[in-house]
């Protein structure tokens, strides 16, 4: 039985997985870019919006027309035109004049401010009423507000939301350089382990890794390849590990990582062309048997067997991992979706490792509780009813109830 030599730390775990480069690149349509990573800075051509816009209905004024107007006092102003949308003025506004103007309407030149018709009253087709003052500026978006010319709007890096997809198409930005999707293999193993959709017999085990694996894969951002089940057999999973690796960016083999007798996923690792072992073992519960390996520019990730393990690593150090690949800078990323929380119970830790409590939110009228959902790491409905991970670092020896922690959102 082979034994893990050294049991690397998070943090070491998570240094290691800096060290693979970033996929390349591509252009896709703007309405391909939603949910993809700039990879390259993008700069306003032009200001923005490009013109004085009015933010209301109403009337387009110079402000100093308006100064001391009241409902008891009001400004009498005459109506010299209207504004039509998506043109220009035909008309300047002067002092004790008013020009009519809709929400998005280009201001005339003249007026530095727009009166909302709803403080204003029409006393013949000519006049009207102003029973409020403005300011200069009022309820007017400057021509540069949004952006100025040369302004870097988006970094390399930056994920696409709907809202980033809306200001490249404000820019007249059709076609968008973008980081690829990582493609990520995943393979399962083991002799015990059938197909989802076959009847099971004595001592077998549907597949669920490949299932729970590829939708993780695809919601950060990667494009999954089912690989398929492989049984035990040292010449078919280094086989099947090679022909992986040559269709993708990375390879997650779910179970034989452990040191028993049979787990023979570090041996054909190892094996692999130009391998280099980062580690084997990690100082983590539920997840201690993982390896990260390097097979020329690929990595190679050993995931435990057991579902709930296999997941907890996949959200604590291959999602970040991915993330990282895909191009995704620093703080876009999932490490930094948590939320804050007040644990219902105490947990108990063991010294030297790092614990992720799965648990689960209530609220509560003092606040959010962050409630452990507890149960070995084989049992997927501890996932199922989980929200998210709750850390306990390896100088710690336990949580108190009460105590205010952060929540690793799933």
């Amino acid at each position: 039985m082979r034994e893990f030599l050294k049991v690397a730390s998070l943090e070491h775990a998570l240094a290691c997985c800096e060290r693979f480069s970033v996929v390349g690149t591509e252009t896709v349509s703007l309405d391909h870019a939603p949910g993809r990573i700039l990879a390259r800075d993008v700069a306003c051509p032009a200001d923005l919006p490009g013109f004085r816009r009015s933010t209301v209905d109403g009337f387009a004024v110079c402000a100093v027309s308006t100064f001391g107007a009241s409902e008891a006092a009001p400004a009498l102003l005459d109506i010299v035109g209207s504004v039509r949308m998506g043109e220009a003025a035909a008309a300047c506004v002067g002092r004790g004049q008013a020009i009519r103007i809709l929400t998005g309407g280009m201001v005339p030149e003249g007026a530095d401010a727009i009166v909302m018709v709803e403080h204003t009253e029409a006393l013949d087709g000519t006049s009207i009423e102003v029973s409020r003052a403005v300011a200069p500026g009022e309820n007017v978006i400057a021509a540069d507000e949004d952006a100025a010319a040369g302004q870097i709007l988006l970094t390399v890096g930056r994920r696409i939301r709907p809202q980033e997809a809306g200001l490249l198409a404000a820019i007249g930005l059709v076609d968008v350089l973008v980081f690829r999707r990582p493609v990520v293999a995943i393979l399962s193993t083991g002799d015990e382990i059938v197909p989802p959709g076959s009847p099971i017999g004595p001592g077998q085990v549907r597949d669920v890794n490949s299932t729970t694996l590829a939708a993780l894969v695809e919601d950060a951002g990667g494009i999954a390849v089912r690989v398929g089940i492989v049984h035990d057999v040292l010449e078919t999973l280094s086989s099947a590990c090679t022909d992986a690796l040559a269709q993708a960016d990375t390879l997650l083999i779910s179970g034989g990582s452990s040191v028993g007798t049979r787990d023979l996923t570090l041996d054909v690792i190892e094996a692999l062309p130009d391998a280099e072992l980062h580690f084997h073992g990690v100082a983590i519960s539920p997840g201690k048997p993982t390896i990260l390996a390097r097979s020329g520019r690929q990595a190679v990730w050993g995931l435990p067997g057991h579902v709930a393990s296999a997941m907890v690593v996949f959200r604590v150090l291959v999602r970040p991992f991915l993330e990282r690949l895909a191009g995704l800078a620093p703080g876009e990323g999932a490490a930094w979706r948590n939320v804050p929380a007040r644990l219902s119970r105490s947990v108990a830790s063991a010294h030297g490792r790092t614990d992720f409590v799965r648990v689960r939110l209530e609220d509560h009228p003092d606040g959010v509780l962050a409630v452990p959902v507890l149960g070995r790491s084989g049992l997927l409905n501890t996932m199922v009813g989980a929200h998210g991970l709750v850390r306990i670092d390896r100088e710690a020896e336990g949580l108190l109830a009460g105590a205010t922690v952060s929540v690793l959102l799933f």
